[in-house]
């Protein structure tokens, strides 16, 4: 196993932790706010905190699912292909979605810091929300850095190099 696979792994395991952290606070929030509601008083700004904890949640599992191949794949096409010409569509796929999810992991990065420079809040609860924008952007650069594994991986399987 290569450090770049190894530095993947770990930090794909630090995030799903963390993902992990926030989809707990989702069902602890959302149980706290059904038994609130039977008194009449439901959680402010339940729905706000839920969007937030949801966007992580997705974002931080995403590589996660990548490396793990837990995505639906459509390969209908593929197969009739030669193997050498899969490699190369398999190559081509994550050289294009490493260069993406490298620009949105860039963007959501950039708004995360103006976020934070303008010191914007959440309109319900007034909370400072870049935080959040940053492991959004966090767990994408992490997808990122799985697609690249896979095409450093492919290359060198290419290449008659040892997975």
């Amino acid at each position: 196993m290569t450090g770049l696979m190894r530095l993947t792994r770990l930090l794909n395991r630090l995030l799903v932790f963390v993902g992990g952290v926030f989809l707990v606070g989702m069902i602890v929030l959302t149980c706290a706010n059904i038994a609130s509601r039977t008194v009449w008083q439901p959680i402010r700004g339940t729905f706000e905190m839920m969007g937030y904890f949801g966007a992580v949640v997705t974002a931080l599992a995403l590589a996660y699912t990548q490396l793990n191949r837990g995505h639906i794949a459509v390969n209908v096409l593929i197969h009739r292909f030669s193997k050498k010409t899969q490699r190369r569509l398999n190559a081509f796929n994550n050289t294009v979605c490493t260069v993406f999810f490298t620009m949105v992991a860039w963007q959501v990065g950039l708004k995360a810091h103006s976020f934070m420079k303008t010191g914007e809040v959440s309109e319900t609860l007034r909370v400072i929300f870049y935080p959040f924008t940053y492991l959004v952007a966090a767990g994408c650069a992490v997808m990122a850095l799985v697609f690249l594994t896979d095409l450093v991986q492919a290359v060198r399987t290419r290449n008659g190099a040892a997975k």
